[in-house]
């Protein structure tokens, strides 16, 4: 009797341990992705996996600084960033650690991280906007230099001092180099391109009537035609592999002084899902990192997706400060 007590009792405590070892695990994430759009999949994991998550939310830029001074102090187990760039700066300070094959297999090589560090959880990628009232589609070049065309001068917006452009044009310097964007730059300025602060501003300016043509992301306009189907703007690819068609990830990789790294790896996991990833593509309107079934936003195909972006090392978006000189040397910032 007295060892069937002991044996009672042992299991008891075996079991409450384990409980208690589940409820108590906890990650802390860096996320440079907004609390408004990624909350409520972040309380799914939670939900689902019994797992604490602590979210710090910022810009990724200025998360990634903090990082970087933190260094081994920092509490982080995770960065889960907007952008590439912030990424690829993390992954220059050697504070990323390599990933397993299990996460890694999970996305396009296009995807992650040449150093293994880091894969993408979902993407954005650029476009170019037009009104449907006073353009066509047929009116469009089949490349980004084609906007240097006179026709379309004083008719297209950008916005030089936004990260977004900045990124997209730190790849135009990867494909084509810095001479080219610089020749670039300065045909469009010639040109009388429009300068607007944001994406929505440019949006807003082409249905407006102020501008024809828009270099923007995919998904600002899908937030202006869910409400109003009619809504006097679309927008279109340039051909495949074309700089114009960027498509700059947001993704997460695990801090080598983690020490939740299990945690952090199911947490990576959860958001390459088919739950997360359908998530990402019908509650903003962004491209998945992985295969999901039928249609993305904008009627294209993964492999579609796939073949349209510009092969990048997007690690190598972090090197904006080059890109900030350009723009600086040819009067734009």
């Amino acid at each position: 009797m007295k060892s069937l007590f002991s044996l009672v009792v042992l299991t008891f405590l075996l079991l409450t341990t384990q409980i208690t070892e589940v409820f108590a695990q906890s990650l802390t994430i860096y996320s440079g992705r907004s609390k408004a759009l990624v909350d409520p999949i972040v309380n799914d994991f939670q939900r689902q996996t019994g797992i604490r998550v602590n979210v710090r939310y910022g810009g990724s830029t200025q998360l990634a600084v903090a990082l970087l001074e933190e260094g081994r102090r920092s509490p982080a187990d995770l960065f889960w960033a907007q952008d590439a760039g912030a990424l690829g700066a993390v992954t220059q300070g050697e504070m990323l650690q390599e990933l397993p094959e299990s996460i890694l297999e999970l996305v396009p090589e296009q995807f992650r991280s040449e150093n293994k560090t880091w894969v993408a959880t979902s993407g954005r990628a650029r476009v170019l906007a037009y009104s449907t009232v006073r353009s066509s589609e047929d009116e469009i070049p089949s490349n980004i230099n084609g906007l240097t065309d006179p026709k379309f001068r004083n008719r297209v917006g950008w916005a030089p001092s936004n990260a977004s452009f900045q990124a997209f044009l730190t790849g135009f310097r990867l494909l084509h180099g810095d001479d080219a964007t610089r020749d670039w730059l300065r045909a469009m300025r010639e040109n009388d391109a429009q300068n607007y602060v944001n994406n929505n501003a440019l949006i807003q300016a082409i249905a407006a009537g102020e501008i024809d043509f828009a270099l923007t992301n995919h998904y600002y306009l899908f937030r202006y035609t869910e409400s109003n189907p009619n809504y006097p703007v679309a927008q279109t690819f340039f051909e495949n592999g074309d700089p114009g068609n960027l498509n700059n990830v947001s993704g997460a990789g695990i801090l080598k002084t983690s020490r939740n790294a299990e945690a952090a790896q199911q947490f990576i996991s959860f958001m390459l899902e088919q739950h997360a990833q359908r998530f990402f593509t019908e509650n903003i309107f962004e491209y998945p990192a992985t295969e999901v079934e039928g249609e993305l936003p904008g009627g294209v195909t993964f492999q579609e997706m796939l073949e349209i972006s510009p092969q990048v090392d997007l690690d190598a978006l972090a090197d904006l400060e080059q890109t900030i000189r350009l723009l600086r040397e040819v009067g734009l910032l």
